[in-house]
């Protein structure tokens, strides 16, 4: 009887055949490596220069140059451009922190990757008869008002700035303030984009000062009923553009928008022709920094 004996197979073939497979997962992970490098780099956003820090013991102090044109006052239809410097001061080597163009006057004295607490400080433009002698005739002026106060920032993720403000204000008005704001920041090389809405309220003493209008003010105008407002709230959004040159200059674009809804949008002075509850800012900014030694 014949027997069939099975043909062994080439080992050569076998060698070849696992040479091909080594390569293709060589290659394959190669690929893979290659990918994974590139979208971690366009995921990781490029962050503009700054100061090396060669001295920790160094101040970097920015000088800057705000100019915006803004309602004349508070629910005016009328604009009127303003020009007004600030500074900042920082150590060298200390991480950039971000600062919205509508921020105020802040100082922290508590900072931590997450949180920052400190003071801050607004300037209100007041209203005046010099401002519109047709419409305000017969109104007392509302003075301009500093509002110092405290805030408080957290970030919920490195790219999201949340913020609050709680205010009191002097001279022009003696209520109670407060704004709430959330900023999504992403840089792009020199490039920085952040945008996020905007909350503002205040108590009847800030909304009367700048909103209402006593009777004899009615009747001395002729034309504005008296009005009595319980508060002040507007909802809105702020964006802004920003390119840093180099360590030194940076220049920064923005638009805001804010609606005075509430109680205060029924006053003739935002109502009908006197004025309007849609309330915008357009604004450029543009900083100097340097470094120096403690001044104290």
């Amino acid at each position: 009887m014949d027997t069939l004996t099975p043909t062994p197979r080439s080992h050569h073939g076998q060698r070849n055949r696992a040479a091909s497979a080594g390569a293709a997962l060589a290659l394959s992970a190669c690929l893979a490596s290659g990918t994974g490098a590139l979208a971690a780099d366009l995921m990781e956003p490029q962050r503009p220069p700054t100061f090396v820090a060669l001295d920790q013991n160094l101040w970097v102090v920015t000088v800057t140059a705000n100019i915006q044109a803004t309602p004349r006052y508070p629910g005016s239809d009328d604009y009127t451009a303003i020009g007004y410097p600030s500074i900042s001061i920082s150590k060298v080597g200390d991480p950039v922190r971000f600062s919205s163009p509508d921020d105020g006057i802040s100082f922290s004295f508590y900072d931590s990757s997450k949180v920052h607490v400190g003071v801050t400080a607004r300037y209100v433009p007041g209203r005046y008869y010099g401002d519109d002698r047709r419409n305000l005739f017969g109104l007392r002026d509302a003075q301009y008002a500093i509002e110092p106060g405290v805030f408080l920032e957290y970030y919920p993720v490195e790219w999201l700035r949340t913020r609050a403000e709680l205010r009191h204000g002097v001279f022009g008005h003696h209520g109670f303030v407060g704004s709430l704001g959330a900023d999504v920041i992403q840089p792009f090389d020199r490039w920085q984009v952040s945008i996020g809405p905007r909350f503002n309220f205040g108590d009847e003493s800030f909304a009367k000062r700048y909103f209402g209008v006593q009777p004899f003010e009615s009747a001395l105008n002729g034309g504005l009923r008296p009005f009595k407002p319980d508060n002040y709230i507007t909802v809105g959004a702020l964006g802004a553009l920003t390119y840093t040159f180099n360590e030194t200059w940076a220049v920064t674009g923005y638009v805001g928008y804010n609606r005075i809804v509430g109680s205060s949008s029924n006053s003739p002075l935002v109502a009908g022709r006197y004025g309007t509850p849609n309330q915008y800012t357009f604004g450029m900014k543009v900083n100097y920094s340097f470094v120096t030694k403690p001044w104290f």
